[in-house]
């Protein structure tokens, strides 16, 4: 075969070919090789020196966490340091369901602590699998949560929280209120104050591992600050003592609800504010929404003969008239345009006293119709009457003090006794305040007054006016008067019934009634006011000085037993006016 041979030359090149081919792929493998191992290695040089800070925020973010720590709550006390509101802790037990193994054994010891069975839990867990956060019990005590922390399932944590406990229960929860599981304020003065109360929770830096446990804590970033204490201006021992007379009553004579007040008449405190019906705020389980509302500062009515104190004090302010001014009340009744406005009886000729101690609809109506159109209006609203009495109270009143025309003749008529308009028990009591306080109104507060604080004063009568009325007002209470269930043995007490027909269907019920009492002792030097409201009583008896004044007397005397306030009368002894100074 000759060398030349053009088929085995063209079998020779290409095999040359191949093999240079096949040395360029290697030399580029090799290339590719270098240049990786080089980008390696320059990237552990990087990750080794300047990439160290990264790193670290990294893994900081995967197991750094801020945890808060629960701040507790203020306290709320009476005005002597008496406990009403207070947090104790406990722990909430929660899951992250992701990190749950539901086949650990301990699953079933877990189910029993916290009152379910396994079942059921593996279910709530299976449910929300995707979920990283479920409670799955809380307010529990530390014992509980201390077991369930020992069973270590991952998943499966326990943090500390608190409690809110109520030590007088339903005798002050109407005032005090009560708060969520979360601890903001949902009723009353915790409502009210639930931002000076809650305090601002702490925070601190921990370490965790990748099922959520906490395994070490780093520090504290901020200490949690405790919520403000409050001091209430009631006195829990009075309080008590309100709230057993007022629940006797409603219960004695199967009214629907009721209320009372008493307000101290030199500071405006309220010493004592009671409701009926109540309830338990540590065990809301059967919670009546009826029995929520605060009713000494919600609930309106028409205060009925309550008001002719305030009638008779406008006669007296004009000038015109002295205790011992004479109106003819006969035949025992008077025709106002279309309307007969009637006494209880034929009264004959009264003077203003007798128009108070017989309670006379007619001497007060014929007071009304001689004064300006606005003269009973005007001192009725000086005193705080339609309006809010300012102490904040979540949902209080201000209730209604309508403006009435010289040619609206029957409503000043009835305004003069205490129809057409409407108060709350604490604007009642608080209305009476001005007569026990020589003419001088005094805010209403809830809180305590401290003993360097002035309360501001505003004069809404001459003090000899107020010392006239509240002269005239002591004679309710006597033999003659509508109040005698009111008297306190050992102390003059002044005051005043009424009895008020409810509204009803566009009119006025014949067979519905709310009694009420309004009373100040003791009469020589005024030391507190109380108003007493029943709502619509249903046995035998439904007059204020049958079903009210007997409250009045008894919470009375307590009261000033409580406050030492020394008698000013004693049975049999001679009861002389004592000019207030």
């Amino acid at each position: 075969m000759s060398r030349d041979n053009p088929t085995v030359k063209s079998k020779d090149e290409q095999s040359v070919q191949a093999m240079a081919a096949r040395s360029w792929r290697l030399w580029l493998v090799f290339a590719l090789l270098v240049l990786i191992a080089g980008g390696i290695l320059t990237k552990m040089l990087s990750l080794s020196t300047e990439d160290q800070a990264f790193l670290r925020s990294q893994g900081d973010a995967r197991t750094l966490r801020t945890m808060l720590l629960p701040a507790h709550r203020g306290l709320i006390t009476d005005r002597n340091g008496e406990p009403l509101a207070v947090s104790a802790p406990v722990a909430t037990i929660w899951a992250d369901p992701k990190l749950v193994d539901l086949q650990n054994p301990r699953m079933r010891q877990l189910a029993q602590l916290i009152d379910m069975s396994r079942e059921d839990l593996l279910r709530e867990l299976n449910a929300d699998r995707d979920r990283r956060f479920l409670y799955l019990k809380r307010q529990v005590t530390p014992e509980l949560a201390e077991s369930v922390a020992a069973l270590d399932i991952s998943g499966i944590h326990v943090d500390q929280e608190y409690k809110r406990y109520y030590p007088a229960a339903e005798v002050t929860t109407h005032l005090v209120g009560f708060t969520s599981v979360d601890g903001e304020g949902q009723e009353g003065l915790e409502l009210a104050f639930n931002e000076g109360l809650r305090g601002e929770p702490g925070r601190k830096l921990v370490m965790k591992d990748r099922t959520g446990r906490t395994i070490k804590h780093i520090r504290s970033l901020a200490p949690a600050e405790p919520g403000q204490d409050l001091a209430l201006s009631i006195d829990l021992r009075l309080q008590y003592l309100a709230y057993r007379e007022l629940k006797d009553a409603v219960n004695t004579h199967q009214a629907d609800s009721g209320s009372v007040v008493v307000l101290d008449v030199r500071t405006g405190e309220v010493l004592a504010m009671v409701n009926q019906p109540s309830y338990n705020p540590n065990d809301r389980s059967n919670l009546l929404t009826s029995a929520l509302r605060n009713r000494a500062m919600t609930d309106i009515f028409e205060p009925g003969s309550t008001m002719k104190p305030l009638t008779v004090a406008t006669a007296l302010m004009t000038g015109r008239y002295t205790p011992e001014t004479e109106l003819d009340t006969s035949p025992g009744y008077i025709r106002v345009r279309n309307a007969t406005i009637r006494d209880h009886r034929n009264y004959g000729v009264l003077d203003l006293t007798g128009i108070i101690t017989k309670s006379s609809n007619v001497g007060v109506t014929r007071l009304a119709l001689d004064m300006a159109p606005d003269a009973i209006r005007n001192l009725m609203h000086n005193i705080g009457l339609g309006e809010v009495s300012g102490t904040g109270f979540p949902g209080e009143r201000s209730g209604t003090l309508p403006f009435l025309s010289e040619r609206q003749t029957v409503e000043r008529a009835t305004l003069s006794y205490g129809y057409g308009l409407s108060v709350t028990p604490l604007q009642l009591a608080h209305s009476y305040l001005p007569l026990a306080s020589g003419g001088v109104q005094r805010p209403i507060s809830l809180l305590r007054v401290g003993s360097d604080q002035k309360p501001e004063t505003k004069r809404v009568m001459p003090e000899q006016v107020a010392n006239q009325v509240l002269a005239m007002m002591e004679t309710v209470i006597t033999p003659k008067g509508t109040g005698r269930q009111a008297a306190v043995t050992g102390y003059r007490v002044a005051g005043k019934t009424g009895t008020a027909h409810k509204a009803s269907g566009g009119g006025y019920a014949s067979d519905r009634y709310t009694s009420v009492f309004a009373g100040i002792a003791p009469a020589s030097h005024p030391r507190i006011v109380i108003a007493v409201m029943v709502d619509n009583p249903k046995g035998q008896e439904y007059y204020g000085g049958e079903v009210a004044a007997p409250v009045f007397s008894r919470v009375a005397a307590d009261a000033l037993r409580l406050l030492n306030v020394p008698p000013d009368s004693w049975p049999g002894s001679d009861k002389q006016q004592v000019v207030m100074k």
